[in-house]
């Protein structure tokens, strides 16, 4: 970096170099580096032209915005010509810093992708769902598992060489498509999971030089996957949610020097033939058999030729992200092993098999804890996570499932004496970048940050699921909402939530309620506190943290109707459950939340974030009625849960921290209420009692209220029930329930019992809010003005966190040395900061930069190192 204000990390649509966007209008956005203390953006302009070298030709350029003075580079609307389809932009944004002299460029580009229905030629196509099977069905242990997934061909010719070619395809099912024997992308279940039956995601890649003149085979597998496969926990097969059988819909656009175009699209002209890949489903397993051969077929069924809901994949595909290899493989008799990657982790393995003869079956069991040295596999309930290959009798041969995820630290080999170097675990998640890392002093909170992380690996995976191992995998909106705050400081999950967003606002029914789950598959039940509050919670956190505000207009109608829906149900203010279902503090420990008082508590606060939101956007009437009824709720909250002492309904410290996060308890019994929460943590020998819905506000109620010390002690806390304890016991994921496993009860009911569960690990935001520091202010958006409050406590001596925000890279740390306390920040050009100095001696604070007041600086962008009196002795 050099002290020239840099544009980096340059964005279409919340994404980098896109290729097949959707969206007619899309955003470009950039974030801004430089060493130089002050530095920020005055002005920009932005050109666009077809080709790279056009944007050096004023003639050639397609869009000019001119000179604009504005500090702002987040999410900028496309102000040029109408997008053509199937066109690649390329796009420089210039900068001039804070003096008015020019700065650093920046250059990407972006591709549209079939943007109007003229553009499609293709048709659905697939097996006939009326003639016999073409090929005999697979059978485990002479277990029937239905048809084999569609193994579809196409040849064609090219005549002269081809300068360009793009494929763009999806499926009813997931797919993975080959052009010339080679695979296409690098993308894994795709088209992903939303409400297919209002959006159905195509992808699209760039197939160039896989294309040959002469002869050419394009080539799909096609399986189940969520639409005709097993999804969630119903018995039958599947439920059937979307359709009985897979489809393909793809076209191959290849483009000549001379300007001419061939395309190849699904149509009665492609051929069905045996595949080695008999059976996969997402939750059951895949099987696969080496020795079929690829014989001829037999013509493929035109499905349909309206190629529905189709919209260009908005976000970041799942991939394979990382391999991780075994830590330990134990046999536990002839041909039966257990391998131990040492990590709890989603995705699949890649088995390398030697010299194994032809026939040869070789199975793969999946499981995330041992119980005695054995798979534990009671809590996967119905999903078999089953894997099985038969050998085709090669020397070396490498089976790797393709249509199938599974949820396990351990995998069971059985068939094949496995060594170490035979096999790997591949990751698969939603390949959303990561932006944030947070590492202290104690290696105990270290494991529960990564602990964190490997859950919300594990769980964007299509959709932000609840758990990735058993026949559930459903996209719980309480779960959501309640991570959100940390999952958007691990990584940039914008895209991703908002995409997700639109299943949930498909959800709603026409009163106003949202579903449980989305896409809303399998889960009749809707309207549950804090659940449906998400479809109001999270478009406004997307807002906050990403300053986008698109997602909010877009979700702003549901947000009025879900406050509308519980006020109708609800007159007196008092959510008392007329309609719908609640889950109250989810997996609470010991205790009873009153579900009257969550779900109330919950009522205020989205009618509060709905008036917020209606003040951004201008509505200036909505927004004064749902201050008024914010306030009025808030009344009633008061009369019927707050006692004079401070005391609120249930005692609870969920209850407290209800009330006391959302603003529901009056300005004079605050104190009062902090201390029965207190006394309530600090009678159970500072252990906490908190489900779902507390746990994210446990450690920011009370430090914020200035008993960080209770905070800490919870955090770092190694008895039953906290995070600490888990992970002493061996956790490397965040865990479903508090006792998930104890010593004195072993393992809870597995009817209900995940390892790897996200929700209870929300409060990894608040270790980079508070232990480190990195916070914005209550007016800010995309952390314009930060809010830098590091706090030292328990027994650390050192935290630090960095994270790439909507604007550029912000870091804080502290690190205490005898009785001095040091301070590193790093703030983006532009941002200002606010840094609360942990030290009771404001005399003592020492800076190169920033405006004291009190023990608050006022800074610019750029790198501080502040000193002063340590708030504590080391320990």
């Amino acid at each position: 970096m050099t002290d020239t204000l840099t544009p980096y990390a340059l964005q279409t649509e919340q994404r980098h170099e896109p290729l097949g966007l959707g969206e007619p209008r899309p955003r470009l956005s950039w974030r801004l580096a430089s060493d130089r203390h002050g530095a920020a953006q005055s002005a920009y302009r932005i050109t666009a032209a077809d080709r790279a070298a056009d944007l050096d030709d004023p003639a050639r350029l397609l869009w000019d915005s001119g000179r604009r003075e504005s500090g702002d580079g987040v999410l900028v609307p496309w102000d040029g010509p109408v997008l053509r389809s199937a066109t690649r932009y390329h796009w420089r944004v210039e900068l001039w810093d804070e003096t008015g002299a020019a700065a650093g460029t920046g250059e990407s580009w972006f591709e549209t992708g079939l943007l109007h229905r003229e553009d499609w030629t293709a048709v659905w196509i697939g097996r006939d769902p009326h003639a016999q099977p073409a090929f005999d069905p697979p059978t485990d242990h002479d277990r029937p598992l239905g048809e084999p997934p569609l193994n579809l061909r196409r040849e064609f010719a090219l005549t002269r060489e081809p300068v360009r070619g793009r494929l763009y395809a999806t499926a009813h099912g997931v797919y993975e498509a080959s052009l010339n024997g080679v695979r296409v992308g690098d993308v894994e279940l795709a088209p992903g999971w939303t409400e297919y039956h209002h959006r159905l995601q195509y992808q699209t890649y760039d197939v160039t030089s896989l294309l040959r003149t002469g002869e050419n085979a394009l080539g799909a597998v096609v399986a189940d996957g969520w639409w005709s496969g097993f999804v969630g926990f119903d018995e039958r097969r599947a439920a059937r949610h979307y359709g009985e059988h897979p489809g393909f819909f793809a076209q191959l656009v290849v483009d000549f020097a001379d300007g001419s175009r061939q395309v190849v699209a699904t149509d009665s002209a492609w051929a069905e033939r045996p595949g080695a890949v008999r059976f996969a489903d997402l939750l059951l397993g895949e099987h696969v058999d080496a020795s079929v051969v690829d014989g001829p077929g037999r013509p493929v069924t035109v499905l349909g030729t309206e190629p529905g809901p189709l919209v260009a994949e908005p976000d970041a595909p799942i991939r394979v992200t990382r391999e991780v290899a075994p830590i330990s493989v134990v046999e536990r008799e002839p041909g039966r092993c257990i391998v131990d990657f040492g990590q709890n982790l989603v995705g699949r393995v890649r088995l390398t098999v030697r010299d194994a003869p032809a026939g040869r079956r070789i199975v793969l069991r999946h499981a995330e804890i041992l119980d005695d040295g054995e798979l534990y596999v009671t809590n996967l309930r119905r999903a078999t996570a089953t894997d099985s290959y038969v050998c085709g009798g090669e020397p070396v041969e490498v089976f790797e499932p393709r249509f199938t995820v599974h949820g396990f630290r351990y995998l069971e080999v059985t068939g094949y004496a496995v060594s170490a170097d035979d096999v790997v675990a591949r990751v698969l998640h939603n390949d959303t970048p990561w932006t944030g890392s947070f590492a202290c002093s104690d290696p105990l909170v270290d494991r529960l940050q990564a602990n964190i992380s490997w859950g919300q690996r594990g769980n964007f995976v299509a959709v932000p699921t609840d758990c990735p191992q058993r026949d559930e995998r459903l996209g719980w909106l309480g779960d959501a909402q309640i991570f959100a705050p940390t999952a958007s400081r691990n990584a940039d999950v914008s895209a991703f939530l908002a995409r997700w967003l639109a299943d949930v606002v498909d959800g709603q029914d026409a009163d106003g309620a949202f579903g449980d789950v989305a896409p809303r598959i399998a889960m009749p039940r809707e309207a549950a506190p804090a659940w449906g509050d998400a479809g109001v919670i999270v478009p406004w956190h997307l807002y906050r943290t990403y300053g986008d505000r698109r997602v909010l207009e877009r979700c702003f109608a549901a947000m009025v109707a879900w406050v509308g829906h519980i006020h109708r149900h609800n007159p007196d203010l008092r959510w008392r459950h007329r309609t719908g279902n609640s889950y109250g503090d989810w997996l609470q420990i010991d205790v009873t939340t009153p579900r009257d008082v969550l779900s109330t508590a919950y009522f205020a606060r989205s009618a509060q974030i709905v008036a917020e939101a209606a003040e951004v956007l201008g509505r200036t009437g909505v927004a004064a009625e749902h201050r008024a009824l914010h306030a009025d709720i808030r009344a009633a909250f008061i009369e019927s849960y707050v006692d004079e002492d401070g005391a609120v309904e249930g005692g609870t410290q969920t209850a407290y921290l209800l009330a006391l996060a959302f603003g529901l308890v009056p300005d004079g019994l605050v104190r009062a209420a902090v201390d029965h929460l207190a006394a309530d943590v600090e009678k159970r020998g500072n252990r906490l009692t908190t489900g779902f819905v507390g746990v994210a506000l446990l450690c920011p109620v009370l430090a914020d209220h200035g008993r960080d010390d209770l905070a800490y002690a919870l955090l770092q806390q190694e008895e039953f029930p906290s995070w600490g304890y888990s992970i002493r016991h061996g956790a490397t994921t965040i865990w479903e329930r508090w006792d998930g496993w104890t010593e004195h009860g072993g393992f809870q009911s597995a009817a209900m019992n995940s390892f790897n569960h996200y929700s209870l690990g929300s409060v990894g935001d608040w270790l980079y809010g508070r232990v480190a520091g990195i916070d914005q202010t209550a007016s800010s958006v995309a952390y314009s003005e930060l809010r830098l409050r590091p706090l030292p406590g328990g027994t650390l001596t050192w935290a630090r966190a960095e994270q790439e925000t909507a604007r550029g890279r912000v870091a804080c740390g502290w690190a205490l040395d005898g009785d001095r306390i040091t301070v590193t920040a790093d703030v983006p050009p532009g941002a200002t900061a606010v840094l609360e100095v942990p030290t009771t001696d404001p005399a003592s604070i020492a800076s190169e930069h920033g405006t004291r007041t009190g023990t608050t600086l006022r800074l610019t962008s750029g790198h501080h190192v502040v000193t002063a009196t340590s708030p504590k002795e080391l320990p």
